[in-house]
């Protein structure tokens, strides 16, 4: 659960804005640049693996998860836990509860973990700046800062972004937490205006044979 409760804090900045002065020129043009991208498709599906560490606590975790999204629906897995919604319910299946918490769905809930939000993320709430070139697994990347502009509201401090040059996809982010945590989500394979049956988005209690419905 810990994967999935940091990739919530990794989304949890949508609702703070942002002021045009403290946007970095260079690194702001290419997130809108990528920003422009990704409204562009209808729907997308993403993998990818994250890790978490915490030299003091010794925590060193990986999971790896998938996303599929189409217009407000999106599902989403990661390790043993699933969140689906069809743009008006959100049902968020935890395997080791075996429970399934199902609740309205809403795009600017600070805990929903939609993936299209996971690939918008720097769009509002953060101060932005141009690091650098690198290369990552062989090919040229920028590397820009997102700092929260209300950092006394969240768990962390900095968030790295790898945007590729050529592509102009994201391929990595790494968020810094407060309390020491760093966590590593790399993005292994995007796909976009991928064919989806709005089947996908929806909630079948017969495939979960004694989970537990919460209702919120």
């Amino acid at each position: 659960m810990k994967i999935l409760l940091f990739a919530f804090a990794l989304i949890s900045v949508i609702s703070f804005g942002q002021d045009k002065e403290q946007k970095d020129t260079k690194s702001q043009a290419i997130l809108d640049k990528l920003s422009t991208k990704m409204k562009g498709y209808k729907s997308f599906y993403i993998e990818f693996s994250a890790n978490i560490k915490n030299a003091s606590t010794g925590t060193n975790e990986s999971e790896t998860g998938k996303g599929w999204v189409k217009d407000k629906k999106y599902y989403a897995s990661y390790g043993d836990n699933t969140i689906i919604s069809n743009g008006i319910k959100t049902w968020t299946i935890v395997k080791e509860e075996k429970s399934v918490y199902v609740t309205d769905a809403n795009d600017d809930d600070e805990e929903s973990m939609n993936p299209k939000k996971l690939m918008t993320i720097w769009e509002t709430g953060f101060k932005n700046k141009y690091e650098k070139e690198e290369t990552l697994g062989g090919e040229t990347v920028h590397v820009i800062y997102l700092y929260p502009k209300n950092a006394a509201k969240v768990n962390y401090h900095t968030i790295i972004l790898y945007i590729s040059k050529s592509t102009n996809e994201l391929k990595k982010a790494i968020l810094k937490s407060k309390d020491a945590t760093v966590m590593t989500y790399s993005l292994s394979k995007f796909t976009g205006n991928e064919t989806i049956d709005d089947s996908k988005f929806v909630f079948d209690q017969k495939k979960y044979p004694g989970y537990k419905v919460i209702k919120d």
